[in-house]
């Protein structure tokens, strides 16, 4: 679809300077339209383009044609024309995503977000919502208030939007009924006081036929008002609350563009800043003071929250893409452990303990979740026990980051407090989530430094520590070739020590079963474990089916580079069910073994693992001696 035109504002064709000069200073209101399905949304997006004065270049013909034709009924089928095509639209597909429309009045400018109804795709509703201002909700006057309403309230609730507007749509269809709207009106306000939302602007509207859209409607006269555009032009947005909170800049990028020049670029989260101010960098808390604020029209002597700006400092301080810049006597904290709400976006459920990159503003680090403290009903409001998070799913969790990031509560900064979640082998945004507060026992434990470090260890047993991670099906000889590496690194006087999948079950890992969950915290502790040992300067040997990639990349990422050594004991599964020395396969084909890896639990394969070993062109002592050949050589 091509670009929007306006084809009604004279002021365009007679100076267009002036034009510009007036539509720049208008203020800009982001809202979202949402509800349950066949509430209206796009019928009302369409009134408000068309009432508006917006349409397309590419319906702009038929329209003319067809107004030509009727004649005096020409506003009524150019209207229909396009909520048809906003409909067409919808039927090929974008009714599963967001669609972003823009249009403008005489005193704002509108980018509405309309998000789609089906419940399945709930996740992309959070996605319009991440950066409204306000929401329209409609409400289909027949049907009332559905579950779907509840949900979309409740998310804008809490993603932070302040401003609700409930629009009752449809009530040509209900005879403009004043006993309905306050029927409907009254089971809102139950259901909204009870999750916090304490005001919100309840409006009697026909999309299609245009009722108390841009003017009162004489067909409800009991309705004194405000009229919907009325409401979203005089609606105070939050900008001047943003510019009264403390600075903070996230960092996008170090512009460099020569020798004389080192400049910070991004955009403000909230507050002001002003060339002299004392600044401090986050994470590593070094404060200098801005030197110039730079933008492509030239040195500003004041920005605020929302200006893209480069700010140069008056000192060479290390920082970098990700690193915040903030007020120096009033910082935001750094942390790596937090408790937040999480709504879950995937089809494939939560796996608590799996690794996830999580992103916060400009800043990317890997997390894992735990388990939920609870699930909310929506419906009900009530806190459920939850193992996991299912699609569309809202919890409360803990998480963990590898490294602190600077943030706030998501109350106080939607930019510093919310965050998505990225599943590391598909890149597919899995969750969104927002930051309440750091746990307590983040503060109180502290890395205690040592002064025998890692080198020092593995110089003195003249090594270099590796740990040699043995992956592959049950019954593929994993444990066999690990015990013929370790034997041999013994004769040659290595210091190794052999992490065995069976034994660790007998004791570190004997609360956990074969889950998935369980699966991925039986690695996660095991990774830990050999990390340790990897500091001692040993060379570590692990034999575990380890069965998924994203877990295996978890502890490659807890190492420095080169130590983690992936081996790939490659046996085919008919090869691996015919050796069946410890009878598991039997088992697991009789049902008698459940989860277990290869009959009814997956194995991921390493796509690129150090080493591979095909057991089946080479015997284990073959296999061992290649193996140490690539770790020692």
């Amino acid at each position: 679809m091509a670009d929007p035109v306006y084809v009604t504002d004279a002021l365009i064709a007679e100076d267009i300077d002036a034009y510009l000069a007036g539509h720049e200073k208008k203020s800009l209101l982001r809202f979202i339209t949402c509800g349950s399905v066949d509430d209206g949304k796009s019928t009302l997006i369409g009134r408000l383009l068309y009432d508006s004065k917006m349409i397309f270049e590419d319906q702009l013909a038929a329209l003319e044609a067809d107004s030509k034709r009727v004649g005096t009924q020409g506003q009524e089928i150019d209207f229909a024309l396009l909520v048809d095509g906003l409909a067409a639209e919808r039927e090929q597909g974008i009714t599963i995503d967001v669609a972003y429309r823009f249009f403008t009045t005489e005193k704002r400018k509108f980018i509405v977000a309309d998000t789609p109804g089906h419940e399945q795709y709930t996740r992309n509703m959070v996605t319009g919502a991440s950066t409204a201002d306000l929401a329209v909700i409609l409400i289909d006057a027949r049907k009332g208030v559905l579950t779907q309403t509840r949900r979309h309230s409740f998310l804008a609730h809490l993603i932070g939007i302040k401003h609700i507007v409930l629009a009752v749509n449809k009530m040509d269809l209900v005879g403009y009924d004043k006993t309905v709207f306050e029927r409907i009106l009254l089971s809102y306000r139950a259901f909204a006081s009870e999750i916090g939302i304490t005001n919100f602007t309840a409006i009697p509207i026909s999309g299609f036929k245009g009722d108390n859209i841009t003017a009162l409607s004489d067909n409800m006269p009991w309705f004194k008002g405000p009229a919907l555009i009325e409401h979203l032009e005089n609606v105070e947005i939050g900008a001047a609350a943003d510019e009264a909170k403390p600075f903070r800049l996230p960092v996008q990028w170090v512009n460099r563009p020569n020798l004389d020049f080192r400049g910070f670029s991004g955009q403000l989260a909230s507050g002001k800043v002003r060339p002299g101010d004392a600044v401090r960098i986050l994470p590593s808390g070094k404060t200098t003071t801005v030197d110039r604020i730079v933008t492509l029209g030239g040195n500003l002597d004041e920005a605020v929250a929302g200006q893209s700006v480069t700010l140069t400092l008056a000192d060479e301080v290390d920082c970098s893409r990700g690193d915040v810049i903030a007020a120096a006597d009033n910082p935001p904290e750094a942390a790596d452990q937090f408790e937040a709400t999480l709504v879950w976006m995937a089809d494939e459920a939560m796996i608590p303990g799996r690794a996830y990159w999580l992103k916060l503003a400009t800043q990317s680090v890997s997390a894992t979740v735990q388990a939920p403290k609870y699930e909310i009903n929506v419906n009900t409001l009530d806190h459920l026990a939850a193992k996991t998070l299912d699609l569309n799913g809202i919890g409360v969790v803990e998480l963990s980051t590898d490294k602190p990031i600077t943030f706030e509560a998501y109350g106080d900064n939607r930019t510093l407090g919310g965050f998505i979640l990225i599943d590391k082998l598909t890149n597919a945004t899995v969750a969104a989530g927002m930051l309440h507060f750091s746990l307590r026992r983040a503060q109180n434990v502290h890395w205690q430094a040592s002064d025998v470090d890692r080198d020092m260890r593995a110089n003195l047993k003249n090594q270099r520590p590796a740990l040699l991670w043995f992956t592959g099906l049950s019954g593929s000889g994993k444990s066999t070739i690990a015990n013929l590496v370790e034997k041999k690194l013994h004769r040659m006087n290595r210091h190794s020590f052999l992490l065995d999948g069976d034994n660790v079950r007998h004791g570190l890992n004997r609360d956990l079963g074969f889950t998935e969950a369980d699966r991925i915290e039986n690695i996660r502790r095991v990774g830990e474990v050999a990390k340790l040992m990897t500091d001692a300067g040993l060379i570590v040997i692990t034999a575990f089916i380890s069965p998924f990639r994203a877990e295996r990349e978890m502890v490659r990422a807890m190492l420095p580079a080169g130590e983690f050594i992936e081996v790939f004991i490659d046996t085919p599964l008919a090869e691996a069910e015919r050796r069946d020395v410890k009878g598991l396969y039997k088992k697991a084909r009789a049902g008698q073994l459940k989860n277990f890896t290869g009959i009814d639990s997956p194995y991921e394969a390493p796509e690129n693992p150090e080493i591979r070993i095909d057991t089946t062109a080479m015997t284990p002592e073959e296999a061992a001696d290649l193996i140490i050949d690539r770790l020692l050589g």
